[in-house]
């Protein structure tokens, strides 16, 4: 039964995803977000690790000491930090690069709707930026990338999910798009 629940997991997952960048005129990006969870690399770990309340990749890290699905999907998502982690020619070692604004934007539908596909009943609009400061993802990314991505959680936290999007959609995606044809 675990294939049956961790396919519902995801399908919820993306919808939920697909449903905020649709509303951000984010057409691609919702069809296309998070596809590889699909390939068998993937869904086959999902299905062995799944549980419910939390990402298959953290049970299996833990099992493991990696994850194979992890290394997968943040190679093939745009979305994600770690797939903009490069080595710095500057001052060396591994850093976080710049993402452009729509991947960032498509982070942060994705850790709204993981937040509320993890606590479905329970899900209120300050989880997503409590989950990111708990992690050591701020730590990654570049700093123009987090700046951003906190923004907008805070603005979520405190103003709520209307008045983000519509931030989003007037201020962040416009601004972006008229930047892009300079």
């Amino acid at each position: 039964m675990n294939w049956w629940n961790h396919l519902k997991t995801i399908n919820h997952h993306k919808w939920l995803v697909m449903k905020s960048c649709f509303r951000l005129g984010m057409i691609k990006q919702g069809l296309l977000h998070d596809l590889s969870k699909y390939s068998p690399v993937e869904f086959v770990v999902g299905v062995k690790y799944y549980q419910g309340n939390r990402s298959p990749n953290n049970a299996e890290r833990e099992d493991k000491g990696y994850t194979s699905a992890w290394l997968h999907h943040k190679g093939r998502n745009k979305h994600h930090l770690e797939y903009w982690l490069d080595y710095d020619l500057k001052n060396g070692g591994i850093a976080g690069m710049k993402m452009p604004v729509k991947y960032v934007v498509e982070m942060f539908c994705d850790r709204v709707a993981a937040s509320k596909n993890y606590n479905r009943d329970t899900y209120n609009d300050a989880m997503p930026l409590a989950y990111y400061e708990k992690g050591k993802a701020k730590d990654l990314l570049h700093p123009d990338s987090a700046g951003l991505l906190e923004k907008l959680l805070r603005m979520l936290a405190k103003e709520g999910e209307e008045k983000t999007f519509n931030y989003i959609k007037k201020e962040i995606l416009t601004k972006e798009v008229r930047r892009e044809k300079v």
